[in-house]
């Protein structure tokens, strides 16, 4: 395993910023306790067809103007029934951060590493700031660990835990080394899971011009993803706080807040992924669970922000 991503174009991907405070004493490292999978951290419902809201009656479709998107059923979580495909489904484009979910299912193929800890470079910082990525603002020479760093990717997507993940599960003698054998990794785990309209070329979704996928085959990543206990977890968050040992000797503390809107104001919501840019648009991967029902959905490539599509998309899923 190498110990660290290299840049690219311009993303964004809500931008929120994080929080970090520095301390007297070093205290060791938490990574917080986290909540149980597929329950949600939100109370309260986006729109009129809600819980137990009348079905929709003759219409056959989501009201939404998202054309790439896809809406599955996944069941007991095991299995999976496509519910509605957009016209546009299947068509390839850029996914922005939405890459990060393989990002990290290619981290959690090394559980035994998660509570590894892994110093922040000055690059990773320089990465973020040179190409325009959103930022976990994580601080050079903090010892963070892989569960930490997953967390800093996926809550407020940054740019710069991503590359330190990508530099530090690939294999190689060089960070570019590092990141290409990652992507590579990245690759032929969308081959195995039958993602044929999916290609990476970027650890975090700035794109090197062929990092695309589908809104099928992302709502299909996403529900994968999602049966993975760690990831779960982590992507239903809406806030998180943590601490690391800073370089100086003292303890560094993270606050870290979700780019993923949905989970406060749409019932049932347990995540998972949002991505954007000037190129990509807006894209989100989405779930929910409803009366013992877990649904599974994406938009890709949009030309406005997607929340309020994937809420109606949803309340379409669950009253069918």
């Amino acid at each position: 395993m190498g110990l660290h991503a290299r840049p690219s174009r311009i993303h964004r991907t809500g931008a929120r910023f994080a929080t970090v405070a520095l301390v007297g004493a070093v205290l060791p490292i938490t990574a917080g306790g986290l909540a149980e999978a597929a329950t949600s951290t939100v109370t309260h419902v986006a729109d009129s067809q809600g819980e137990g809201a009348p079905a929709v009656g003759n219409q056959s479709a989501p009201d939404v103007a998202a054309d790439n998107a896809f809406l599955l059923d996944a069941r007991d979580g095991s299995q999976e029934r496509t519910m509605w495909a957009g016209a546009r489904a299947d068509e390839s484009v850029a996914m922005a951060s939405t890459t990060k979910i393989m990002t990290a299912l290619v981290v959690l193929q090394h559980p035994e590493w998660l509570d590894r800890q892994i110093t922040v470079k000055q690059e990773y910082r320089d990465y973020v700031t040179e190409n325009g990525a959103s930022t976990a603002d994580l601080q050079t020479g903090d010892k963070l660990t892989a569960r930490q760093l997953l967390h800093a990717m996926l809550i407020p997507s940054g740019g710069d835990a991503a590359m330190a993940l990508a530099d530090s599960f690939g294999n190689g003698d060089t960070q570019e080394a590092r990141i290409a054998d990652f992507e590579n990794q990245m690759n032929a785990q969308a081959q195995q899971l039958g993602l044929t309209g999916t290609h990476f070329d970027s650890f975090d979704g700035i794109s090197h011009g062929d990092n695309r996928s589908t809104a099928r085959d992302l709502a299909k990543l996403g529900q994968r993803a999602m049966l993975k206990p760690v990831f779960a977890d982590i992507v239903k968050l809406e806030q998180f706080e943590t601490e690391a040992p800073a370089a100086n000797g003292r303890t560094r503390y993270y606050t870290w807040n979700t780019t993923n809107d949905l989970l406060s104001t749409y019932d049932g919501a347990l995540g998972v992924k949002t991505g954007s840019g000037a190129e990509a648009g807006y894209s989100l991967v989405f779930a929910a669970e409803r009366d013992n029902r877990t649904l599974v959905g994406a938009i890709v490539g949009a030309d406005q922000e997607v929340f309020g599509d994937a809420a109606k998309i949803l309340d379409w899923g669950f009253t069918h």
